[in-house]
């Protein structure tokens, strides 16, 4: 018997599964196909379309399908199933039981500001709208699960070896699983979590352990834990979910001691007024949280709006600046450098289309940001979207699913944060000269690289030079943009730089760089400083490049 497990991803408020990510839905079911030793495939959506025939599909005996997207972003490294591609893989694949999963199930759409629509996938012969790993073991086993949280217990054993399969192995992010649901009282209007997931139930630490213990066995040197709305309520016993310090130490400390020679251990989301609201026990979480993890990790505010009547409206908060505080208290813990990259910082999440929201929501948003600028505060980075109509949200019951959006202001908006907020904190975050260690490159236009750190977010960084995809490069930051950077391959001579080289960096002009090109080899920093007669330039070229 063989199972072939296609990743269409999925991109969920509390799970990300766009390459390099890859989420525990395809993990976990290629478990427990691996646990009823029937031979198991994986592949993503992406290596199947560079696949002439889809033929193939049919030497298998079953083919699960994973898909969704209630969240959506623009991704590099991957690009989501559509709907033909969806009922393309149904119309071939006549041979296998066809399984299909995830959020797709209950809504497809792969863009903001429009509404789910429900799909026809009749003819997969089993439509998973609830924990695939579940549904699948009943199925091959005839028996029922109890608790889900055992059944990933037993099948995780079985499931390390999907990691070798991904197309961007080693440089895996694995996405891990501490809790699922929404620990809200008042779930937030748009949000699907709640939706799909219910109440927030957290697995015990030496299961998250013993799981990156597995991953770590099997090649995975990435780890981060996002699939979590809120990480700081992970692990509460109590009905009011207060945070519980001791069981993140647990955490932390327990994968740092299975994992001993990870390369990245981040995390995601928090929630900024929980934080404020629980300011002790959470700055206790926050500390650990900065000792133990790896540089350029974020935690993520689903602020969604600064605006009180729409907060109030779709989130049942009434106090933005609650937020300010959390990003201040973030900065102080985790603004400290390690290899010229700050240890943790906040993210924001901004939302359009929402309840309540006026033109007046937009000036709102834009003076907050600007303040938190202005205070001097470290953001990582700002994400700003447009609201999906999911069905069965509480948005799309009081919207009918139609979606009031001032495109004209959003686009305004989104590039007023973009040149005036968002160019001032790359600057501030990565300034010049901070070197990017194992920038891997993920896309090629013309001669120009683009490649990412694997991490929480990790910025976008363009470079020259003859390289091939999947390398992995030391970067030196010379040049910042709205939302990526410019940088020159670190260590690089001053006598190998092309001339493209160093007009991208800032204050060398073309007339430096022709004197340059025109006087090299040069022996020493003294000869390069008798050409040029500008200290200025002579620090910039130092902090970059070598001799």
């Amino acid at each position: 018997m063989k199972a072939l497990i296609v990743d269409g991803y999925v991109d969920e408020p509390a799970l990300l599964g766009v390459p390099p990510y890859l989420s525990p839905h395809p993990r976990y079911c290629f478990g427990v196909f691996r646990y009823f030793n029937i031979e198991a495939d994986y592949l993503t959506i992406d290596q199947l379309r560079e696949k002439n025939d889809w033929h193939f599909l049919n030497n298998y005996d079953y083919l699960l399908l994973i898909a969704g997207i209630s969240v959506p972003g623009r991704y590099l490294g991957g690009t989501p199933i559509n709907l033909y591609e969806i009922n393309k893989i149904s119309n071939l694949a006549h041979r296998p039981v066809k399984m299909i999963a995830g959020p797709v199930t209950k809504g497809y759409s792969l863009h903001g500001g429009t509404r789910a629509i429900s799909a026809d996938f009749e003819k997969f012969e089993h439509v998973i709208s609830k924990d695939p790993e579940i549904y699948i073991y009943e199925l091959l086993s005839g028996e029922k699960v109890k608790s889900r949280y055992e059944l990933i217990r037993k099948v995780i054993p079985f499931s390390g070896e999907i990691v070798k399969m991904h197309p961007y192995f080693p440089y895996v992010m694995c996405e891990l699983e501490l809790s699922r649901g929404c620990d809200k009282d008042i779930a937030c209007t748009f949000c699907t979590e709640p939706l799909f997931y219910g109440r927030v139930s957290s697995r015990e630490v030496r299961d998250v352990v013993e799981e990156v213990k597995c991953l770590y066995e099997s090649g995975a040197r990435y780890f981060r834990f996002g699939r979590a709305s809120n990480i700081l309520s992970y692990g509460s016993n109590s009905e009011k979910l207060v945070p519980e310090p001791s069981k993140i130490h647990e955490l932390y400390s327990g994968v740092r001691e299975v994992a001993p020679e990870l390369k990245v251990l981040h995390t995601d989301n928090a929630n900024p007024w929980y934080l404020v609201k629980h300011k002790d026990k959470s700055i206790k979480i926050l500390q650990t949280i900065a000792e133990y993890n790896t540089p350029g990790d974020i935690v993520s505010f689903g602020v969604e709006s600064f605006d009180k009547t729409v907060l109030k409206l779709n989130k049942n908060e009434e106090n933005p600046d609650a937020i300010i505080e959390a990003v201040k208290i973030v900065n102080q813990i985790g603004g400290r450098r390690v290899d010229g990259i700050p240890k943790l910082l906040p993210g924001i999440n901004l939302l359009f289309g929402l309840l309540g929201e006026t033109p007046e929501t937009y000036k709102i948003n834009f003076d907050y940001l600007k303040k938190i600028l202005d205070m001097g505060l470290m953001l990582r980075r700002i994400n700003i979207r447009k609201v999906i109509a999911f069905p069965g949200t509480r948005y799309y019951k009081e919207t009918g699913g139609k979606i009031k959006l001032n495109k004209r202001l959003f686009e305004k908006f989104k590039n007023d944060v973009r040149e005036k907020i968002d160019f001032e904190m790359l600057k501030r975050v990565f300034p010049f000269g901070t070197l990017l260690k194992e920038v891997i490159l993920e896309e090629k236009k013309g001669d120009v690289n683009f490649g990412r750190q694997i991490g929480s977010y990790p910025i976008l960084v363009g470079f020259r030079g003859n390289y091939q995809k999947f390398q992995v490069l030391d970067v030196v930051v010379v040049d910042h943009g709205y939302r990526s950077i410019t940088g020159v391959i670190y260590p690089k001579s001053i006598n190998d730089i092309t001339y493209k080289e160093l007009m991208d960096i800032p204050g060398i002009g073309k007339a430096r760089a022709e004197l340059i090109l025109l006087n090299r080899p040069f022996n020493n920093w003294d000869d390069l400083a008798k050409i040029l007669n500008d200290g200025k330039i002579l620090n910039t070229l130092k902090i970059v490049l070598t001799l």
